[in-house]
């Protein structure tokens, strides 16, 4: 049985989805995640998990060690840079690229308090139009941007309870009352709560779909009069039948893929 046979990218409950689907058809598979944080969202998964970020000349090097014969990269739908270099890696090692991004949400939703945008820049002018308290559900990796680009404002963080994740937003000058560490899902009604107990007046977050709990952020948000900024997801890098948007597209892919094997 060979583990690096198949290789998925990505420490998303999306991620893991795929992988149920690869253990129920009896497929060897490795997943590869980026943190410790990663591989515990990654459960009791048959596969190999692998633990640590792979450049492009590595994960080339892995590829072709292990005799990889097809790439499912469901890295976080706004991992660009992670995106090329998977896309990167598989032209040169002549891999088998699939390319699972989770549904969006976005054109569901219209209301005067939505705004969206392209980027963190055009976000963080957005902001400046609204009230002092902004709330990031945005996740950790960006918070410095943020920083340096809303400075008169004061920055409410909601961010996974990893002590890493509190250190740096610590060192970036949050404070006690500006750190909210909580590991989602959240419905609706806690996220409702959520808004009032920590006063946000404009909230920022990103395309998340389904699975980040896109509605279930935004529309209480906008229930309350909150302004609400969203970070539209830049385009994905693989496109036609490589490009996967459901857990039901991945499976007719997996089925074609055995079949040719």
């Amino acid at each position: 049985m060979n583990y690096g046979d198949v290789l998925v990218m990505g420490g998303t409950s999306d991620a893991r989805m795929l992988c149920q689907q690869l253990d129920a058809a009896n497929v060897a598979y490795t997943l590869s995640v980026a943190t410790p944080t990663g591989k515990q969202l990654a459960g009791d998964i048959k596969g190999q998990v692998r633990c640590g970020r792979l450049e492009r000349e590595q994960m080339i090097a892995w590829l072709q060690e292990n005799r990889t014969r097809w790439v499912i990269d469901a890295s976080h739908p706004y991992a660009e840079v992670v995106s090329r270099n998977i896309m990167n890696a598989c032209e040169a090692a002549g891999v088998l690229l699939s390319r699972y991004q989770r549904p969006e949400q976005l054109s569901d939703l219209t209301h005067p308090h939505l705004h969206t945008v392209q980027s963190i820049q055009q976000a963080c002018e957005t902001a400046r139009r609204f009230g002092e308290r902004v709330l990031l559900t945005t996740g950790s990796k960006d918070l410095a941007i943020w920083r340096a680009g809303l400075p008169e404002k004061t920055l409410l963080a909601r961010v996974l309870p990893v002590p890493e994740v509190i250190q740096q937003c610590a060192d970036l000058g949050f404070g006690v009352g500006e750190i909210f560490a909580l590991c989602g899902p959240f419905s609706a009604e806690f996220n409702a709560a959520f808004y009032r107990q920590c006063r946000a007046d404009v909230m920022i977050t990103k395309a998340s779909g389904a699975e980040g709990g896109y509605q279930e952020k935004v529309q209480p948000c906008l229930d309350a009069g909150i302004p609400c900024i969203v970070i539209t997801r830049p385009a994905p890098l693989v496109t036609g039948e490589e490009l996967l948007e459901s857990q039901a597209a991945f499976g007719a892919r997996l089925t074609r893929w055995l079949a040719a094997a």
